[in-house]
């Protein structure tokens, strides 16, 4: 089986104990026999301690909390995303009373939300927050506690509720809640949200995606199924024919949450196809890849078809 390594810190892996290479966000694949139970350690610099795992069919169907996996046909995808540092000790990074509750942001190996009041809260955050500015706003007329940690949102109600966490790059307090989410695609997608606050919970009341920049022709594709991911306005890449039958396009694709790059081997396979790796959620931190190619009419996608992998 042919399994890519990536890793979101620069990081050497090793095969039963020996050195096979580098793992970084660049793809880097080996061949395995899932029977050989081959044990794998990835070991990163920056003083985080290593992780390490077996490669067999166990794995394949439920990865360790540190692992992204993503399968796709006779070949996977082994994304380490968390390594935790070495130094164990407590670290508070924020601490203070916010009406009646005591709120508590601190780091031990990784990064905790402590709420304390009626009710005990203990909620994990990610490494955004060890950057952490606190702000008390009143949403709807109710204080409320923000909490950001690069662009991440949590937002804690007065009565000591988490009732908001999020990836965001704006918030706006006052009668609603009004956030705008950047999104990673070609085409620099934003969406602007808006939530009706009644003193217990958010609800979401608005919602648009509008792409930024317009893609060139060689990603249309992926420009494409992006739009269909974030639910920007994707019937404007259709052709008239297609753009008929725009309703039934969310039923066809299914539910994906993402969408990626084909791998080399696909590439070798189908080097004339339009294709992208469209995201399926099928677990915890487990996904599944699936394969979609678009064939072009005067500019605009005039079909869509899976393509197997």
């Amino acid at each position: 089986m042919r399994i890519y390594f990536l890793s979101y810190k620069p990081a050497i892996l090793k095969l039963n104990g020996l050195y096979a290479g580098r793992t970084d966000l660049f793809e880097r694949h080996i061949e395995v026999d899932l029977n050989d139970g081959v044990l794998a350690e990835v070991v990163p610099g920056e003083n985080l301690q290593p992780v390490n795992f077996f490669i067999n069919d166990k794995i394949l169907s439920s990865p360790p909390d540190f692992v992204d996996l993503y399968l796709l046909g006779d070949e996977a995808v082994m994304f380490i995303k968390k390594f935790h540092p070495r130094e164990g000790r407590l670290k508070v990074l924020y601490q203070n009373r916010f009406n009646g509750s005591l709120v508590t942001v601190f780091c031990q190996g990784e990064i905790y939300l402590a709420i304390e009041g009626d009710e005990y809260q203990l909620v994990p955050l990610n490494d955004g927050f060890a950057r952490l500015r606190a702000e008390e706003h009143r949403l709807n007329g109710y204080p409320v506690l923000a909490l950001w940690g690069d662009d991440c949102l949590v937002i804690i109600s007065h009565t000591g509720r988490q009732i908001f966490a999020g990836e965001v790059i704006l918030a706006e307090f006052g009668t609603n809640l009004e956030t705008e989410i950047r999104f990673e695609t070609c085409t620099a997608a934003r969406a602007r949200c808006r939530y009706a606050y009644d003193g217990q919970s958010l609800t979401l009341v608005y919602g648009k995606t509008e792409e930024t920049a317009p893609p060139d022709l060689s990603v249309l594709h992926f420009a494409f199924f992006e739009s269909v991911a974030v639910r920007a306005d994707f019937k404007k890449y259709l052709s008239p024919e297609l753009e008929q039958k725009a309703g039934d396009l969310r039923g066809y694709l299914g539910e994906f949450t993402g969408v990626c790059v084909p791998t080399q081997s696909f590439f070798a396979r189908h080097p004339n196809e339009r294709a992208a790796g469209l995201i399926y959620r099928r677990g915890e931190n487990l996904f599944e890849i699936k394969y979609y190619a678009v064939e072009l009419k005067e500019g605009k996608i005039d079909n869509i078809y899976p393509v197997a992998v």
